[in-house]
């Protein structure tokens, strides 16, 4: 039976421009953008008067924390928050248990995700010192990039051999996504903080530790080794004034180095610690008020392309901790649409901007098939905003099963009215559905 959905009088917000219209969903796929359209016999109609109608959010950086950490989120638990958040798509990354090191580990994962992801998802295949083979025998489409981590990781994730990291980059079949942090200069961040606090170091220090100087050095040398090599490159969670001067404007299709932003970067600066503590501790750190006000700019004059969340639930017992125990990460995807919406309320940023920077750029940079536009023949993962009716954030409204927000008290200016995967409405009214309607992601872009 043909499945028909058509959204009327929606504020499409698309390709840079925002316009009064319709969308006609048939089997899953955008049928037709058009004002005007008359229903099919037996279609679902829903009225969008006065709210947005956008892309769903592609998010090129999550940790749902399966397998082997699932006593902070799952799979099912962590796309249940994403869709409620307008993320209709996400990519996992490697620090799980086991590590998602090899093609085998690869494998495993996607079979995990199918049937349970409310959302798309794709994974990352992670690198170490030792892997080099198993990266190289990657094809296009079997993992969504290959993530480096270049500064502190756990286990043997720590790619920090300079003639692996030149192997690396001159082989790599696929886009190489890199966390860059300067572990020596961290450490000795960290030896002085040592030698002023002891153990008790107040996490206002935390900008000075993942410092950043130690920031600036290994995205110097990640820019350094994708121009050396021709390779591809995508920045993750850029955090400074000083990384922005490694980036450049202009079509991002023409780019080998794009950069993310992470959207606690952009809401947060380092004055918030004395309130939030550890519940706002990530690597890399939140910093300061002008790094906060550059990354702002850089998203706006297209330096950096991409906004996603770096989503990392820990439990609360676990963010309590001292400040050398307390993990790093912070639960985000249910709230980082409304969280840059209020963004564009105050001024900051446009709409047509954080659909850029979340969709868009998203599926363009990882060549992500069919989906990241409102455009006939995608697919329909789209998201209806209404932006005058407020969403507060308290502990019994939060899907993460950490059950935490660093948001909780704050009322945000818009809301999630309905979330579409697949053109399967999966949340709608403050609720989810029954739809699990999830699928393995696409690609169509290799190294090029």
């Amino acid at each position: 039976m043909t499945d028909f959905l058509l959204i009327s009088n929606a504020r499409i917000v698309n390709d840079g421009r925002t316009v009064e219209g319709d969308v006609l969903v048939r089997n899953g796929r955008i049928e037709q953008v058009a004002g005007g359209i008359r229903a099919p016999a037996r279609a679902r109609v829903l009225d969008a008067a006065g709210r947005w109608l956008l892309p769903g959010m592609i998010d090129d950086q999550v940790h749902f924390r399966e397998p082997g950490l699932t006593h902070k989120g799952d799979i099912a638990t962590e796309s249940a928050a994403a869709v409620a958040g307008g993320v209709t798509s996400f990519m996992d990354m490697p620090n799980v248990l086991p590590q998602t090191t090899t093609r085998e580990a690869l494998a495993a994962k996607y079979a995990l995700a199918a049937g349970r992801a409310r959302a798309n998802y794709a994974f990352y295949l992670g690198a170490t010192n030792r892997n080099l083979d198993e990266i190289r025998a990657l094809e296009v489409g079997e993992a969504c990039g290959i993530k480096v981590f270049m500064g502190a990781s756990t286990g043997d994730m720590l790619v920090d051999d300079a003639g692996t990291l030149e192997r690396l980059f001159a082989g790599a079949p696929l886009l190489v996504v890199t966390h860059c942090e300067h572990s020596p200069t961290i450490r000795e961040n960290e030896a002085r903080a040592r030698e002023r606090f002891g153990e008790d170091v107040p996490m206002t220090e935390h900008p000075a530790i993942r410092s950043a100087e130690a920031c600036y050095r290994s995205s110097a040398t990640a820019v350094g080794l994708a121009q050396r090599h021709g390779a591809r490159l995508h920045i993750l969670h850029l955090t400074t004034a000083a990384e922005m001067e490694l980036l450049s404007p202009g079509p991002r299709r023409e780019k080998r180095v794009t950069g993310e932003v992470c959207v606690h970067h952009l809401w947060f600066d380092e004055s918030r610690y004395p309130e939030l503590g550890t519940r706002i501790k990530c690597n890399p750190a939140i910093k300061s008020a002008a790094d906060r006000e550059a990354l702002l700019a850089a998203v706006n004059d297209g330096r950096l392309d991409v906004i996603a969340t770096d989503h990392a639930p820990h439990t609360a017992e676990e963010k309590a901790e001292s400040y050398f125990r307390a993990p790093a990460g912070l639960p985000l995807v249910q709230h980082v649409l409304v969280a840059l919406l209020d963004l564009v309320r105050a001024g900051a940023l446009s709409v047509e901007t954080v659909v850029e920077r979340t969709s868009h750029a998203v599926a363009d940079i990882y060549g992500v098939a069919d989906r990241g536009y409102v455009r006939e023949g995608y697919h329909a993962d789209l998201v209806l905003v209404d932006p005058e009716r407020p969403q507060p954030v308290h502990r019994d409204n939060l899907l993460y099963k950490c059950g935490w927000s660093p948001f909780e008290g704050h009322t945000f200016s818009a809301s999630i009215d309905t979330t579409i995967v697949n053109g399967r409405i999966a949340w709608q009214d403050g609720r989810l559905t029954d739809e699990i309607a999830g699928q393995r992601l696409a690609f169509t872009r290799g190294r090029d």
